[in-house]
């Protein structure tokens, strides 16, 4: 019962394009699902993620880039029968037509996708040969293989061309570095994705753990709790969500105690534009 509660309470944010809803809260898997052959952290991940969904978790991305991590996410939901409750996402990442539309497809059968229906989305990672990529992704759409098309990166450097293909259309997700260390997202990329209609999701949401050393022994201000954060993680997070543009945020761990503290994030207040500024400016005086 009190994991049904919880799964009820999490915020859901919509896919522009379609009006479908997405917990705002998801879960990353670069490095930390990458553990074929290692026993111990593979049941690890099989907890993380069936505590995932148990709490109403919805969003999983992966990529070929991760090593093991689309196989070993496949492996563990079809043994938890969970394909159905998960929103499945990952990328494609080699250049040209016949290589790419290749990759797309092992990537597929490693996730055991076909267990679900067509996959949920399908990204061309850090915008390599995009052009190529997409237009194979709008037949594929088009013809019910993938559900959502987007676009990748993770470094501010990117943003231009992020921008370009957004306002070009054919898109539905772009995926973006921000978090409180990384913000130059605010400075028009976000703003380009409302005005195009564009799902937004959130990777380095710690700025790869840049932000916990920095907080590391200090005790949250005690406003942190006028917006429900128990921790630092959902601090950070929930600056994240309080943007509007933001539908879904992707923390990386096979921790089921992270899961809990991640999801957390996504029940209760939000930050308001003022309490946003007043979060950021805590995270710089430190």
């Amino acid at each position: 019962m009190r994991a049904s509660r919880a799964a009820q309470a999490l915020l859901r944010r919509p896919i522009p394009v379609s009006g479908e809803m997405l917990p705002a809260v998801g879960l990353g898997t670069w490095q930390v699902f990458d553990v074929a052959g290692r026993a111990e952290d593979k049941a690890q991940a099989r907890a993380a993620l069936a505590r995932f969904v148990e709490l109403g978790g919805a969003v999983v991305d992966s990529s070929p880039m991760y090593g093991s991590s689309e196989s070993v996410l496949g492996e563990l939901a079809a043994s938890l029968g969970v394909h159905k409750r998960l929103f499945l996402a990952t990328k494609v990442w080699t250049s040209g037509r016949e290589a790419g539309a290749r990759q797309m497809e092992e990537s597929m059968r490693r996730m055991r996708s076909s267990l679900k229906g067509p996959l949920d989305l399908m990204q061309v990672h850090n915008l390599q040969d995009a052009e190529t990529h997409l237009a194979t992704l709008r037949d594929w759409k088009a013809a019910g293989r993938v559900r959502y098309v987007g676009v990748t990166h993770y470094h501010e450097g990117a943003y231009a061309e992020l921008e370009r293909i957004m306002r070009a259309g054919g898109v539905d997700f772009v995926q973006l570095n921000y978090s409180l260390a990384e913000r130059a997202a605010d400075r028009r990329l976000l703003d380009a994705a409302a005005d195009a209609r564009v799902a937004v999701i959130v990777n380095r949401p710690f700025a790869g753990g840049e932000l916990f050393p920095r907080t590391s022994g200090k005790p949250l201000p005690g406003w942190a709790a006028e917006i429900g954060c128990a921790s630092w993680a959902q601090f950070f997070l929930k600056w994240i969500l309080g943007h509007p543009a933001v539908t879904c945020a992707i923390p990386g761990t096979r921790n089921p105690k992270f899961i809990d503290d991640n999801l957390g994030a996504a029940r209760g207040a939000l930050p308001d534009a003022a309490t946003r500024r007043k979060m950021a400016a805590l995270i710089d005086s430190l």
